[in-house]
């Protein structure tokens, strides 16, 4: 199925006219400050609260905040949890912020936790894949990012010297990414849009150089009493690629920019949620993220 995008000319490229009219299109429809930046301001008696850096575009600028353990031991190993790098996938930032507010604690004896809860908190207000530059944040993760979302999340923690041994970064599959943002997408770039099927439940991506088999498992078993796993398609995959266990896929992390893979972290993973079936609700959404953070470190604890 294709289907053409609003903004610019079949199998040309956009130019910087059709990246104006894009974002000219778009609106705030839910505020950083009050769902995102009050929590975490709630959060500075358990833990440290750090402003990374500062996203600056023309028509607002947004702080970028970390929270983390204190004291920092230098004896436990580093877990780190990213959410909302796509700040339409909502249940990635507010999984992050739920953790922080009712499991976090239950960690700190085993890990120095730091959480990023919403590193594109223009893509949260305004429901969008993209940042005002029409630039993936997911997709630049690399040297001299062109996405200031992820040069300055990478900054701070090379500053800081935090290399983690665990990430796992917080996403959503939502029905708009084969009603928005691949049309969008094939649009931006000028090539074709084939759709791909939504799969119907939590599943996760493993990054294929780093796919720790028993880990992702651990978390799909900590997921399963919470909300249900999507099964494989008829050609055994969820959105193209092979289904490798039960509710997994992989992805080579680093070439293709991708959050999870942005650091050395040998457990590692992007969790997929699908806030969209019938079978579901926000507050289960949550629930399977938290889920999911829990089951990580609760079996990356046992490894050391």
């Amino acid at each position: 199925m294709t289907q053409q995008y609003p903004i610019g000319t079949p199998r040309k490229p956009w130019s910087s006219a059709e990246k104006k009219a894009w974002l000219s299109a778009q609106s705030k429809q839910r505020d950083y400050g009050n769902d995102v930046v009050r929590r975490i301001d709630h959060l500075r008696e358990l833990f440290q609260v750090e402003t990374y850096g500062e996203l600056a575009y023309a028509e607002h600028t947004y702080p970028l905040f970390i929270v983390r353990s204190q004291p920092w031991r230098d004896d436990l190993p580093t877990a780190l949890v990213t959410g909302g790098v796509h700040g339409y996938e909502t249940s990635g930032v507010h999984g992050a912020l739920y953790f922080l507010e009712t499991e976090a604690v239950n960690h700190l004896a085993r890990f120095n936790l730091i959480v990023a809860p919403c590193i594109s908190p223009w893509g949260y207000e305004t429901i969008n894949r993209w940042n005002p530059d029409a630039i993936d944040p997911n997709r630049s993760f690399v040297a001299n990012s062109p996405a200031q979302e992820c040069a300055l999340l990478m900054k701070y923690l090379a500053a800081q010297n935090i290399q983690p041994d665990v990430h796992i970064d917080l996403h959503e599959t939502t029905d708009t990414d084969n009603s928005e943002f691949r049309p969008a997408l094939a649009a931006r770039d000028g090539t074709t849009n084939d759709n791909w099927n939504i799969p119907d439940g939590f599943y996760l991506v493993a990054d294929s150089q780093r796919s720790e088999p028993e880990f992702q498992r651990a978390i799909i078993e900590q997921v399963k009493p919470v909300t249900h796993i999507a099964p494989a398609d008829d050609h055994g995959c969820l959105i193209g690629a092979p289904m490798v266990q039960e509710g997994v896929i992989e992805y080579d992390a680093r070439p293709l920019g991708l959050c999870m893979g942005m650091t050395q972290a040998r457990f590692v993973t992007t969790t997929e949620v699908y806030p969209d079936s019938p079978n579901t609700n926000p507050v289960e959404c949550v629930d399977a993220q938290v889920a999911a953070v829990r089951g990580a470190l609760d079996f990356a604890g046992t490894q050391r």
